[in-house]
């Protein structure tokens, strides 16, 4: 017996689309064992610049680490503040 799936929505926003697919399953709406891989090399996660002040001794600290690892301090930070993240609360 084959499976009918129901149509998908048009959506009036990327926001309703999300609200839709978060309480519906996608299984009801689309053939899974149809989809094909495929591979996106140039797409990059997205990234929002920020305003951090730092004291000067503290940024300067962290640019000889940057240094010592031979990876740029800005990259550092954000290495730092992840692994602080997947440590979790203590």
């Amino acid at each position: 017996m084959t499976k009918t799936f129901k149509p998908a929505p048009t959506f009036a926003s990327e926001t309703e689309e999300r609200m839709f697919w978060e309480s519906n399953d996608s299984t009801d709406h689309i053939d899974w064992s149809k989809a094909e891989a495929v591979r996106l090399p140039n797409l990059k996660p997205s990234s929002t610049s920020i305003s951090l002040r730092l004291p000067n001794a503290l940024l300067e600290r962290i640019k000889i680490a940057a240094n010592k690892r031979d990876v740029p301090y800005q990259s550092l930070i954000k290495t730092w503040l992840a692994e602080k993240i997947e440590m979790g609360p203590k």
